[in-house]
């Protein structure tokens, strides 16, 4: 590992706070405030392998498309290097998608990128475990 790649206290204690306010917002449908977290170019995608930008994630959600009804997301991990923290840990969610109620159970990792003292998130890769590791 190189020096910079585990974050200092703070940091760390800042992205937590970031990662449980996201999940927070779409639990309770308060789309302005995941809008305020996420970067301009965030590259969001789903277990099913869709990708969404900025517009077309926050469109699904306003729609009603996205319906989060329980959201678990442990983290194993931060690392950062300079500007960029990378997240890893797991997301279990209960949810409903274009109107399908489904339990998901992923692996994932988000990025988050600070620039001008904020950070925003940037990307998120979720991967669906085997059964066997659920």
């Amino acid at each position: 590992m190189t020096k910079d790649s585990r974050p200092d206290p703070d940091t760390e204690a800042s992205i937590r706070a970031l990662e449980d306010a996201r999940y927070a917002a779409v639990i309770a449908g308060d789309v302005d405030a995941f809008m305020t977290l996420a970067h301009p170019d965030l590259a969001y995608t789903h277990s099913n392998a869709i990708v969404d930008t900025r517009e077309s994630y926050e469109a699904k959600l306003r729609a009603g498309f996205y319906v989060y009804h329980r959201i678990d997301h442990p983290v194993d991990r931060i690392i950062t290097a300079g500007d960029t923290a990378v997240v890893i840990g797991e997301m279990h969610a209960d949810l409903t998608a274009g109107g399908v109620r489904k339990q998901l159970a992923n692996r994932s990792m988000a990025v988050w990128i600070r620039e001008q003292d904020r950070w925003q998130l940037l990307g998120y890769q979720p991967t669906v475990l085997p059964q066997e590791a659920r």
